[in-house]
């Protein structure tokens, strides 16, 4: 077997009767495959969850109209990279243009590629997995279509195993049976590469044994045993953004930095992490420091404009901001705590006094009624009851144990006395 190609490169399709999925673009009468086949291909984005076939789809359209292919990573390519193609492609009509991950260019980065795609220089597919409505610029978008990609369903997935287990058989010179393929179907979460990725790590975990009988329980044993080279990275993902905030969330800036430059060495998506940031500003911090959510806003659209590699030291600097910020979950916890009790207490009736009156009907039944206006009183505040009287006098938003918000423990107790126990 190819030791150099991992398994889902090695099966992958090259005509549009081996791909598997995407009946409603590529069945028969298909609105994509009409376009393909016509040879009328308009440039394209292609949107969906991983491991539902983009890649293998542009590689294949390229292959059944016979033209120039070019391919380039949006994480490891920029405006030099597509410049280039671009200079190509002036001599080589019909040119298609792969771009994987698209949502990770910059303003700029996508800017380039315009006029290319304009004037018909090049044809671009461009594949993501995030909502092309927010990652994709405007004026670039409204000369693509927009394909949506659906998860793979488990026929898509039974015939994918079927393939990848005659050519192990094949490759590993061994029988390869698969007396269960529940597990295998679940760990690949729809994704044919972990497919791929799970059956060849199983069936080379059982080249010493007498047969290769793959069974759930084998299955799940030597996943676990074997998360990394399984998931191919995939964990960092998860592990590493969790290491990442629960340090921040420590107030431990060395440690945030740390695992900042272990998901940037990975490849990780810097959008996602910028989003991180706003959550953790909001959640973690709050009023503590209301200043961490305006500098994690900006932190996300300055990445969102700047791109890699300088985008790095956009996300340390706020990585630092947050991680040095003093703390507070008040308001997270709030708003969890006034979630639980709407779904204890259900659609409570607004007080009478509170209720909109733009009719003299509902003026005349007391709509509006002893509403005292905030402005119309000395430091624009008179004691009133705002919520509905089964719950009158719950606190929810207990300010936390820091500067300011003690600051506003004592405001508030001020202002309401004991209605609230501030």
């Amino acid at each position: 077997m190819n030791k150099q190609k991992p398994l889902a490169e090695m099966l992958r399709p090259e005509a549009l009767e081996g791909y598997k999925g995407q009946e409603h673009l590529l069945g028969e009468g298909a609105i994509l495959r009409r376009s393909i086949l016509s040879g009328n291909l308009p440039s394209m984005i292609l949107w969906g969850p991983p491991g539902v076939g983009k890649t293998t789809l542009a590689f294949i359209i390229s292959q059944t109209l016979s033209r120039p292919f070019y391919t380039l990573s949006a994480v490891n390519s920029g405006v030099k990279e597509v410049r280039a193609v671009i200079e190509k492609a002036k001599d080589e009509p019909g040119a298609i243009l792969f771009i994987d991950e698209i949502h990770r260019f910059s303003k700029s980065q996508q800017d380039s590629l315009l006029g290319a795609v304009e004037t018909g220089v090049i044809t671009l597919i461009g594949a993501t997995t995030e909502n092309p409505s927010f990652e994709v610029i405007s004026p670039l978008l409204s000369r693509c279509q927009v394909y949506i990609l659906k998860s793979l369903e488990e026929k898509h997935l039974r015939k994918m195993l079927e393939s990848a287990r005659l050519y192990l058989s094949q490759s590993l010179d061994r029988e390869i049976i698969i007396d269960e393929d529940e597990a295998l179907l679940r760990v690949s979460g729809g994704d044919a590469r972990k497919l791929f990725n799970a059956i060849e790590l199983v069936a080379k975990a059982m080249l010493g044994e007498v047969e290769i009988r793959i069974t759930n329980s084998r299955v799940l044993d030597t996943i676990q045993q074997n998360i990394a080279m399984y998931d191919k990275g995939g964990e960092q993902h998860y592990d590493v953004i969790s290491a990442f905030i629960k340090s921040i969330r420590g107030s431990d800036p060395n440690a945030a930095v740390y695992w900042l430059a272990r998901m940037i060495a990975g490849g990780e998506d810097p959008k996602f992490i910028a989003r991180r940031l706003v959550i953790l500003a909001s959640e973690d911090i709050g009023n503590a420091n209301p200043n961490a959510l305006l500098l994690a806003n900006a932190c996300f659209e300055a990445i969102n404009k700047i791109g890699w590699p300088e985008g790095r030291i956009i996300l340390s600097q706020a990585a630092v901001y947050l991680a040095t910020s003093p703390k507070s979950n008040a308001t997270y916890m709030a708003i969890e705590e006034a979630m639980a009790l709407v779904e204890k207490t259900g659609d409570l009736p607004v007080p009478l006094h509170l209720r909109n009156a733009p009719t003299k009907l509902m003026k005349n039944i007391g709509y509006g009624k002893e509403y005292k206006y905030a402005h119309a009183y000395q430091d624009n505040f008179v004691l009133q009851d705002f919520l509905p009287d089964k719950i009158a006098n719950t606190r929810l938003y207990d300010p936390g144990k820091n500067a300011r918000e003690e600051e506003v423990r004592k405001w508030l107790k001020g202002r309401w006395k004991e209605k609230y126990g501030y």
